[in-house]
């Protein structure tokens, strides 16, 4: 027994200051610098310098994944943001297995650039901080914060500016190249939000306020004037002011909001519930419940206007299809503004220009090829049934914004398999609709089921039965990143899990305490450290505590390729008590929680923060994944390990663990 207290005082001695000889990664230098473009625009430049073998996320993530790189400003209202960052270079693309998604990255350096503008002769500090999260081929830092101060005095000539700022300048060459080169990132976006807008301009092209209006119109412009010619001009000028008209309109979104504050939206919560909202009216209004119409008095001074003729006539003619079609085209061209609003920049104005562009062009055509408007189909019901399934889509992607806010404000309510059993049953209802089974307000009665109706219904129900296999832990990767990710599920291994672990080895089951969580692969797991240390206290066995993140790469393939492992399951499940710590959680602390990190003088605001500060203080580490033992009075048993993708060295680790608590704590059965 002597031998046993003297090997355990040696133990706590040598863990105990082991965290002191241990090395905190910064990977990542920030350096911050402006250039002057006239006499009120700034650029604000921000260069990263990484470490060989690590790679820092760009500003493109999608969300579900790793934490973007990203730049806020605590004093906005003191100036104007001039579009959204630049990136130099290109980021790296690579598809992540993990995340299942495109995910881009910088490696050796990267600058991005921010242009302003400020008032005329106002001397101003613009401060913030810059977010930004690195990871290498073993492991990942959790996402930090770096605040950055830009001092700019408009009376002073730019050298004396620079002695104040005392930060180093980036050579002009540089300015050139990062003020004339857009990410690659971004420019797929606008074409992704351009194209989805073009599509949606055809889709509003087939509802009842529109369709009918295309012979009418393309008639009363190539039969009311002198020559053929004079009505195909007119009709082209038709079409031009709907693009106009269009444009105008996200031109304004874009004024308003500034293109910052949108791109800043897209993981807002209560913005993504607000969008929810207008997109469960719209959706609603497109299925018959009521209709989305404007004031009357503005249509018939539209129609007043556009009695005069000429130019000026034509304008307000196209003002008047905007107005009048607004019941069916507003829901649609609403749904854009919110999904454009949410990519932030210039996207409002290029979905507005590819939705007008893709309305503009019938009127166009069919006034150049009249002998087209024999080909068209007849008015009828078919019209309000694009309308109809139109709002069963919109119905569906209410719930991805709803989904965001629920991630984003940690709350799971809207976990993976209640967003995927919500949208099997929206377009099973869809199918039924398409099918004639499920009858809406102003649908015309049907005495055949159309072939177009029977083959697009049996397409859907084929993609309800696509789904159906999700709720088990299926990837179902045609919708991947609409439904949340696999590990935000109430159940990782879907519906068909059971509430018990159940071992490799004879009779190898576990009980879950009311605090616990299957975590992966069913493996019992707590996510408080207070509750796990107290159960480990009353089932005597070591605390396993897993440092991790949700946007760790290298965490997710330390559970998809180690954790698996029967092996390593049944140790972990068997033989110690796991807490896993999320380092990159944004729930923020209450208040009277919130303190000053000792070890970096940063604020704890987060619960994020909190592990990440705790992981330093304790263990001397800053990177995911980090394993460490603790016994019961919260000593380190053995070393910490990091990322290591070999199952046999795992089980090595915990066994080692549990041997040396076995040794060092008297068992008390």
């Amino acid at each position: 027994m002597d031998m046993k207290k003297f090997g355990l005082i040696v133990s706590l001695l040598f863990f105990s200051i082991l965290p002191s000889f241990a090395q905190i990664l910064e990977p990542v230098k920030w350096e911050f610098s402006k250039n002057q473009i006239s006499e009120t625009e700034y650029e604000l430049v921000f260069s990263a310098t990484i470490e060989d073998g690590w790679h820092l996320y760009s500003t493109d993530i999608p969300d579900g994944g790793p934490v973007r790189t990203s730049f806020s400003f605590d004093n906005k209202s003191d100036f104007k943001i001039l579009g959204g960052i630049q990136q130099v270079p290109e980021p790296e693309k690579h598809f992540d297995p993990t995340f299942q998604m495109d995910l881009s990255w910088f490696s050796h350096e990267a600058t991005f650039v921010q242009r302003i503008e400020i008032p005329e002769g106002k001397m101003l500090e613009v401060k913030g901080h810059v977010e930004f999260m690195v990871c290498n081929d073993e492991t990942c830092l959790p996402p930090t914060e770096t605040e950055y101060s830009f001092v700019i005095n408009e009376g002073q000539k730019q050298d004396e500016v620079d002695d104040i700022l005392s930060l180093p300048e980036v050579d002009n060459e540089t300015s050139s190249a990062v003020s004339s080169s857009m990410s690659t990132g971004e420019d797929r976006n606008y074409f992704s939000i351009f194209l989805l807008a073009f599509l949606s301009g055809f889709a509003a092209l087939l509802t009842p306020c529109v369709f009918p209006m295309i012979p009418m119109t393309v008639s009363f412009f190539t039969k009311s004037t002198e020559s053929r010619a004079k009505g195909i001009k007119n009709a082209i000028m038709y079409g031009v002011s709907i693009i106009i008209i269009y444009v105008l309109l996200g031109t304004v979104v874009t004024a308003v909001f500034g293109a910052e504050s949108l791109n800043n939206l897209s993981t807002n919560p209560w913005f993504n519930l607000l969008f929810a909202i207008l997109l469960f009216a719209f959706s609603f209004s497109f299925m018959g419940a009521f209709e989305i119409i404007l004031p009357h008095s503005w249509v018939n001074a539209i129609d007043r206007k556009a009695d005069k003729g000429g130019l000026i006539g034509i304008f307000f003619m196209a003002f008047a299809l905007a107005l009048v079609s607004f019941s069916c085209t507003g829901p649609i061209v609403g749904s854009l503004i919110v999904e454009a609003a949410r990519n932030g920049g210039l996207a409002p104005i290029i979905g507005m220009l590819g939705f007008s562009l893709a309305l503009a062009l019938p009127f166009a055509l069919f006034a150049a090829f009249p002998a087209w408007l024999s080909t068209l189909p007849k008015s009828g019901g078919w019209l309000n049934s694009v309308k109809v399934v139109l709002g069963f889509l919109e119905f569906a992607f209410a719930f991805k914004f709803l989904s965001i806010s629920d991630m984003v404000l940690d709350l799971h309510l809207l976990e993976r398999e209640i967003y995927l059993s919500i949208w099997i049953a929206i377009f099973f209802g869809l199918a039924m609709y398409l099918w004639g089974k499920i009858i809406l307000p102003h649908d015309s009665p049907k005495t055949h089921l159309p072939v177009s109706r029977f083959v697009l219904g049996t397409m859907v129900l084929s993609f309800v039965i696509y789904m159906i296999p999700g709720l088990w832990g299926a990837p179902v990767k045609i919708i991947s990143g609409f439904p949340p990710p696999v590990n935000y599920a109430e159940a990782p291994q879907g519906f068909g899990a059971s509430s018990v672990y159940v071992g490799s080895g004879e009779g190898g089951s576990v009980e879950l305490n009311r605090d616990q969580h299957l975590g992966p692969h069913g493996i019992p797991v707590f996510y408080d450290f207070e509750k796990a240390l107290e159960y480990s206290k009353q089932v005597h066995k070591p605390l396993l505590v897993d440092f991790t993140g949700k946007g760790c790469t290298n965490c997710r393939k330390m559970e998809d390729n180690v954790w698996v492992d029967p092996g390593v399951k049944k140790a972990l499940a068997e033989d110690v008590v796991i807490v896993s710590l999320y380092v990159d959680l944004r729930k923020e602390l209450p208040k009277w929680e919130q303190y000053t990190s000792k070890t970096t003088g940063r604020r704890v605001k987060t619960v994020g923060n909190k592990w990440t500060d705790f992981q330093i203080e304790r263990f001397g580490r800053n990177t995911q994944p980090f394993y460490v033992i603790l016994g019961t009075d919260q000593i380190q048993l053995g070393e910490g390990m990091g990322y290591n993708p070999n199952p046999e060295i795992f089980i090595e680790f915990v066994e080692k663990g549990v041997e040396m608590f076995n040794e060092n704590y008297e068992r008390k059965l």
